[in-house]
């Protein structure tokens, strides 16, 4: 399995997965989920309300719509919006159920977020720590490649530097 780190807009990657760094309710508002609805068209928002709530640290699957994706996948790292914050235990949940989605899914490619960073209050560095790990320590069946993406310089550096460590 590939896994590499990128920087750019999630929404402009190609891959059979995407991953939304999503709270429980499934809303998407702003950050990763801002970009990812608003690349995918109205209908990916409407698609993943109508999957939840689900629990903190589950994940739930939508058609990608508009984006260059076969499915999104709305992984629920911190709580509703404005209802608290990221733990260590959220994000590994998430990100190890989001992996397995994909991979249940039979993807063979997925971009996977800083999930429970920004909005959601954890730091970056611990999160991208956590997120590497979990994708490190996956075994999956179809799974070839993984990209962990980062928006901005910054958050790149981060973790790429992070992952590096692992």
């Amino acid at each position: 399995m590939e896994f590499t780190v990128v920087q750019g807009d999630i929404a402009a990657q190609s891959a059979d997965a995407l991953v939304n760094a999503a709270g429980t309710s499934l809303r998407m508002g702003s950050g990763v989920a801002g970009a990812l609805r608003r690349g995918g068209g109205p209908q990916l928002n409407e698609a993943a309300m109508a999957k939840g709530p689900i629990d903190l640290g589950e994940a739930a699957v939508t058609d990608a719509f508009e984006l260059d994706a076969k499915y999104v996948i709305h992984a629920a790292a911190m709580p509703h919006y404005g209802d608290g914050r990221a733990t260590e235990e959220s994000i590994r949940d998430a990100t190890r159920n989001a992996l397995q989605a994909a991979d249940d899914l039979d993807c063979e490619s997925v971009v996977v977020p800083a999930l429970g960073c920004g909005v959601a209050g954890f730091a970056l560095e611990d999160g991208a720590r956590l997120i590497a790990e979990e994708i490190r320590n996956f075994d999956p069946d179809s799974l070839r490649e993984i990209r962990f993406i980062a928006y901005s310089d910054g958050e790149f550096a981060t973790i790429a530097r992070v992952a590096k460590m692992l």
